[in-house]
């Protein structure tokens, strides 16, 4: 059990630090949504270059900090049934989702995002607006490092419920204060 939490604690540290960059991120879009609305809407001035940015900087929010997402136990779910099952239960479907869909998807993502971005890398992929960004695929090899994320971080999900399931309910320090008081 003590390498299962080791594992989670080191999962939990690289999924803190993707969401802390994702948090930084975020900031940076809203400064750059609020430049070009400025930009746009004062000076008549449009950038297409801004409004790529702030498409890139959305997607680089979303995919890396999904897996942060996911270790706060902060993902959307329908919680009406959910909500009043037992530890045990929730514990259950939670393993249940997570083998069958949740990695399943990422896995897929995973394998068929490579030739993705590789192509783009292979051609130097830029924007095809003029005045839009270069350098585009840096910002397409995000896909599969924020599917890894999630991957990762929905092993590590799985490894806290199943430990669980076995009667461990000590919680890696990371973890969700707020799922570890449901306990």
């Amino acid at each position: 059990m003590e390498a299962l939490r080791k594992f989670e604690r080191a999962v939990g540290r690289l999924s803190g630090a993707f969401g802390w960059l994702a948090g930084w991120l975020c900031i940076l879009m809203v400064a750059v949504v609020f430049i070009d609305v400025i930009a746009r809407y004062l000076f008549d001035s449009g950038s297409i270059a801004m409004q790529e940015m702030e498409w890139h900087l959305f997607a680089a929010v979303f995919l890396l900090g999904a897996a942060y997402t996911m270790r706060e136990n902060a993902n959307v779910r329908v919680d009406v049934w959910y909500e009043k099952m037992s530890t045990r239960n929730k514990a259950v479907i939670d393993v249940l989702g997570t083998v069958f869909f949740v990695i399943p998807m990422c896995t897929l993502i995973l394998y068929s995002s490579f030739d993705f971005v590789a192509y783009s890398y292979e051609v130097q992929e830029v924007s095809n607006d003029p005045g839009g960004l270069p350098y585009r695929f840096v910002f397409k090899a995000l896909l599969p490092l924020g599917y890894f994320l999630v991957l990762i971080q929905s092993c590590a999900f799985v490894s806290r419920n199943i430990r669980l399931l076995a009667g461990d309910t000590a919680m890696p320090a990371n973890s969700n204060t707020s799922y570890q008081k449901k306990l």
